[in-house]
């Protein structure tokens, strides 16, 4: 990494502040990943991009940007990757996950605010993450209130761009939502200086969709027992999908599919078969927020699937190809991004049945109902989520925390617990 300081140094980090940073995650790192037994090879990519964090990606990203190009930084599964590609930029995930720069943010923001909004804020504003500062452009969107408004405090710090989020899946809302991404589109084309076209969005359509795919074919593995990989690994997979290389990432994800249905056909497993399987939804869990499967897998169970932004809303849906025009395939794109069953959304049932589902088809025994501290959308949406699955007589353990350690070890008993209770039913 200490080759990496002078382009830190050029964008403009803290780099006291950023070398302590870097020292811890590599120790938190190794406790929950790499200490894991019988971990498939394939991870070893993974692992390295981790390790490279602030290093390759983000001089790719300086380079790309010395030719020429623009790169747009996202908080949300909401503003389409394939629109991004199109416009001839490049789509990166923002730091958000970690309890960092609390003090600066607590300057323009209330103490008492969701954990993710105060962290991408203390990233930006203690200048630790270089993706924050190797973007020309952040694009929002009005998924909460919280949000929404951190976005006009952001908007004195970097260049922002808010696109907003129906609250309903109405026709109404459909139509708003429509004319939101061919706003995009012209902020997108005024950045980059190019065109999107039929062809530059259909090409970023098909390259996005191989990477859901992908993805969709890793999850399908989990559904078999026993499970060939953590959920912790898969969690990770989902996290470096936000900034990888499309491509390359698609490629190393389908090798590493290959080496895990090799497991499968020798009966090679992450853990045991009667090990107590979990499905985790709720709140999304952005890197390097692992606190929770960390927990549960090393406390004798296993994560199958993720209801989550860093899970199956990220990647389930694909966005249709075919289209006779541009607008049809804008159109798609808006259609295609109306799928997440966000809790934005009301009224949200659809979710509720898609988790009874994920519960079923990946033959889980219990649902953990994640929460950040002041989430209100899926603190709120709890109750519903709670109400059917008791409905359906699915065991369920709501988690509300934020990114600090200091609750680790309450969480961990009444995890234990739960999983005792699942393993003696």
């Amino acid at each position: 990494m200490d080759s990496y300081r002078q382009m830190w140094d050029r964008l403009g980090l803290n780099l006291a502040a950023h070398d302590q940073l870097m020292a811890a995650l590599p120790l938190t790192y190794a406790d929950v990943y790499l200490r894991q037994e019988n971990r498939p090879k394939g991870m070893e990519y993974f692992d390295f991009v981790v390790n490279e964090i602030h290093g390759q990606r983000v001089k790719e990203l300086q380079d790309f940007r010395d030719q020429g190009g623009k790169v747009v930084g996202t908080f949300c599964i909401f503003v389409p990757e394939e629109l991004v590609l199109a416009a001839g930029g490049i789509y990166v995930g923002l730091c958000s996950g970690l309890d960092i720069g609390s003090a600066e943010a607590e300057a323009v923001l209330p103490r008492n605010i969701c954990s993710l909004i105060k962290s991408f804020m203390g990233f930006k504003l203690a200048r630790v993450c270089p993706y924050f500062e190797s973007c020309d452009l952040l694009v929002g969107e009005t998924t909460c209130d919280g949000k929404k408004k951190a976005f006009e405090v952001l908007g004195d710090f970097a260049p922002v761009y808010v696109m907003e989020t129906p609250q309903k899946k109405s026709v109404s809302g459909r139509a708003l939502w429509l004319e939101e991404i061919r706003q995009l589109r012209q902020r997108l084309e005024d950045l980059t200086g190019q065109k999107v076209t039929k062809e530059s969005l259909r090409d970023g359509i098909k390259k996005v969709n191989a990477k859901r795919r992908a993805l969709k074919r890793l999850s399908h593995l989990r559904r078999l027992s026993p499970a060939p990989i953590s959920g912790r690994d898969a969690l990770l997979i989902s996290q470096i999908a936000f900034y990888d290389d499309v491509e390359r990432f698609t490629s190393q994800v389908n090798a590493l599919c290959d080496e895990l249905e090799q497991r499968v056909e020798s009966g090679i497993g992450i853990a045991a078969k009667d090990v107590p399987r979990i499905v985790v939804t709720g709140t999304p869990m952005a890197i390097p927020n692992w606190k929770v499967p960390y927990i549960v897998e090393s406390g004798g169970g296993v994560i199958v699937a993720e209801e989550l932004c860093t899970g199956l809303r990220y990647f389930d849906a694909l966005t249709e190809e075919e289209g006779d025009s541009l607008d049809d395939l804008l159109e798609n794109v808006a259609a295609r991004h109306l799928e997440a069953d966000c809790a934005c959304f009301t009224p949200n049932t659809r979710r509720m049945d898609k988790i009874v589902d994920i519960v079923k088809d990946y033959e889980a025994d219990g649902v953990i109902n994640y929460v950040l501290s002041f989430c209100d959308p899926y603190a709120v949406e709890s109750y519903q989520v709670e109400k059917r699955l008791k409905s359906e007589g699915i065991p369920c353990l709501k988690i509300e925390t934020d990114y600090s350690q200091e609750d680790a070890g309450q969480i961990r008993t009444r995890v234990e617990a739960f999983l005792e209770i699942i393993a003696n039913k």
